[in-house]
């Protein structure tokens, strides 16, 4: 029956689960309020960084749907609801941009090389889940996917790096570098005398 996907109905219900991670209005909630989060933190370059990285993001994506205008799968019923053309994945891609991102972000403020692997690999795994719930649900073919993956992965990159570099110009604020001048900044321990 291709109106019933694969697998019990608990098991379509997290696929959907998994797709809204993926949604505009989770991750703009998110990015608003990782934003926010910087702004608060007297980061607001890095704010404007990370506002600016998913917002050309969303036009990388926005603007190659236009130019392929691919149609969507009609194999089976889709089990989301679609407005855009297919390729790439939007909601792949701009998971990769935001999950990745965030992650990298939030990486360069640990020490600890376990505590960054960790990050970056729940980030990675929260993108792929993003994007075979979208071909699990009918709404794109395994390349849209793809494509979304990789274009995505590719955009948060080059953001990285530009943002490594601005950081290292000074002109992006630094957290492993404030951490680390917050540290050397406190007053010595002076000893007792007997």
């Amino acid at each position: 029956n291709l109106a019933d996907p694969i697998g019990p109905k608990w098991l379509e219900e997290m696929m959907r689960d998994f797709t809204a991670m993926g949604s505009t209005g989770v991750l703009t909630l998110m990015v608003l309020a990782i934003a926010g989060f910087l702004a608060m933190t007297r980061k607001g370059y890095a704010a404007l960084f990370v506002l600016a990285s998913v917002i050309g993001g969303v036009l990388i994506s926005q603007t190659m749907k236009w130019a392929y205008a691919r149609p969507r799968p009609e194999l089976v019923p889709h089990g989301a609801e679609v407005y855009t053309a297919s390729f790439p994945s939007g909601h792949s891609m701009m998971s990769a941009v935001v999950y990745l991102t965030l992650g990298a972000l939030l990486a360069g403020t640990q020490a600890d090389r376990g505590v960054k692997a960790y990050i970056l690999t729940m980030a990675v795994i929260v993108t792929i889940l993003v994007g075979s719930s979208r071909v699990y649900l009918g709404v794109h073919w395994p390349t849209d996917v793809l494509a979304g993956w990789v274009l995505g992965a590719a955009w948060a990159l080059m953001c990285w790096l530009v943002m490594t570099w601005l950081q290292s110009r000074g002109q992006v604020e630094n957290d492993t570098k404030d951490a680390a001048d917050g540290e050397t900044q406190k007053p010595p321990q002076t000893r007792r005398r007997q």
